[in-house]
């Protein structure tokens, strides 16, 4: 047997070329139900492995059914977490880069001068002064590529020779990601030694607290390694003080990160780029594209002030690695097999501009304060925090008697069984709500608007 399909390769990727038009057309407007999963995709999901072969058309249409009875984030009323939006031109850009299948661990030609080119344009983009920069699979591991090399600049030799006996520790508020403590676990850190410290009336790191708790761990002889501050946290798109926060790292000589995986992109506009003052200042930072950049998953990037932190962090010499050349990112990089995940976002920013992307940020920071003024004036609705940061808008209902707490979770089972919206719950102060996110350009202000009626509709009977 030979590994050619039964048909022209040209006839299955038309195929699959009309499965991606149809996908995109569905994707323009808001879906009535969401399917459930057939019976001949049940059946076929029980199979075990195939020895012989079955038709490419056969293939690609059990692949169309079943990413139809996915659920999938690109649709504009998929409203949970932080979603992917499948911008058109990045799916592109992901079946060009499979095609070609560049390794971007070694130095590959014109592919690193693309990688490092779009390096460049992000950093300008968000008005960070990087020396150098790495595309990922994402924050949790641009998080701990960033920990790293603050752990190597903190602690020289401890990639080689581990912490040694003073206790290392990392400073973040109590609303951080979770990729922060499990990149001190994998760092050998540990997440006992993060100190997730107090938050604001704004839900924000407070600066005070953090200067307090370096002191006092420098003073019980430990060793502070960095400084974490979110730019938009997961929970209600709070954005710590960036600024202040520098002040109190470069009085203590503690490397300051920013993670930005979300909220970054909002740096770039008019109504939030005062959130975000001092970023310039600061030793690293991460974004994912694949989030408020709308590309698809995944397309994660990391930036730093200097080329040599990471560089000590991560080079190595080993036979099987040439290094003739200079500029191999797997010497700044955790990755030896790296996809080409930059085109996708040298494309979209060569595509549509710069300043596109601001807009459709913008435009999602405009819908998410619609939806905070819809649920303030609604009776059966309230917020579960202030005014919005950025496009997170926590609320929940309170049209029921009894436990609301359990009517909410109840409430968001009930739309997803519905179909109609997708929203996800979350837990603020000891209150259940839920946690709409705005980060998808297909999203009108319509949809805002049919969040708040199909929730009071289902709320008012769950």
């Amino acid at each position: 047997m030979s590994l050619r399909l039964d048909i022209p390769r040209e006839e299955a990727l038309l195929r699959a070329t009309e499965i991606v038009i149809a996908g995109w057309r569905s994707f323009d407007q808001a879906r009535a139900i969401e399917p459930e999963i057939d019976d001949r995709l049940k059946e076929l999901l029980e199979a075990s492995l195939p020895e012989l072969p079955t038709g490419a058309l056969e293939v690609l249409e059990d692949a169309r059914r079943g990413l139809d009875e996915s659920i999938a984030q690109t649709r504009p009323r998929f409203f949970a977490f932080v979603a992917s939006s499948g911008l058109e031109i990045g799916v592109i850009g992901d079946l060009l880069a499979s095609c070609f299948d560049a390794n971007l661990a070694v130095w590959a030609a014109a592919a690193t001068e693309i990688e490092d080119q779009a390096v460049r344009w992000v950093a300008e983009f968000v008005g960070f002064p990087a020396a150098a920069g790495a595309f990922t699979s994402g924050g949790t591991i641009s998080n701990m590529t960033a920990l790293a090399a603050a752990r190597e600049r903190a602690i020289p030799g401890s990639r080689r020779n581990g912490i040694g006996s003073a206790p290392a520790t990392v400073y973040c508020s109590d609303e951080a990601h979770y990729s922060i403590e499990r990149a001190a676990e994998i760092l050998g850190i540990g997440s006992g030694n993060v100190r997730s410290l107090p938050i604001d009336g704004n839900r924000r790191l407070v600066p005070e607290a953090v200067a307090d708790a370096i002191r006092a761990d420098r003073a019980a002889g430990r060793v502070p390694v960095a400084v974490v501050a979110t730019a938009g946290t997961t929970l209600t798109g709070a954005v710590d003080p960036i600024d202040e926060l520098a002040d109190v790292c470069a009085e203590a000589g503690v490397w300051l990160h920013v993670d930005g995986a979300y909220g970054l992109p909002a740096a770039t506009t008019r109504s939030a780029g005062h959130l975000f003052a001092g970023l310039d200042r600061v030793d690293s930072v991460t974004l994912d594209a694949h989030k408020w950049l709308y590309l698809p998953k995944a397309c994660g990037v990391l930036l730093v002030r200097r080329h040599d932190d990471l560089f000590q962090a991560f080079s190595h010499e080993e036979a099987y690695i040439p290094h003739e050349r200079t500029g191999h990112m797997v010497d700044i990089t955790l990755e030896y097999s790296r996809p080409f995940r930059a085109l996708k976002l040298w494309l979209a920013f060569r595509a549509h501009g710069a300043q596109a992307f601001r807009d459709a940020v913008e435009d999602n920071l405009r819908q998410a304060r619609l939806l905070y003024d819809l649920v303030v004036a609604h009776e059966r609705l309230e917020p579960l925090c202030g005014p919005p940061s950025l496009s997170i808008v926590p609320f929940r209902h309170v049209g029921s008697s009894g436990d609301l707490n359990a009517a909410n979770a109840r409430l968001v089972r009930a739309l997803q069984d519905d179909g109609r919206i997708w929203v996800a719950p979350a837990t603020i102060d000891g209150k259940v709500g839920l946690r709409p996110c705005f980060v998808n350009f297909r999203t009108t202000d319509d949809d805002v608007r049919a969040l708040v009626e199909i929730t009071d509709e289902l709320g008012s009977v769950s």
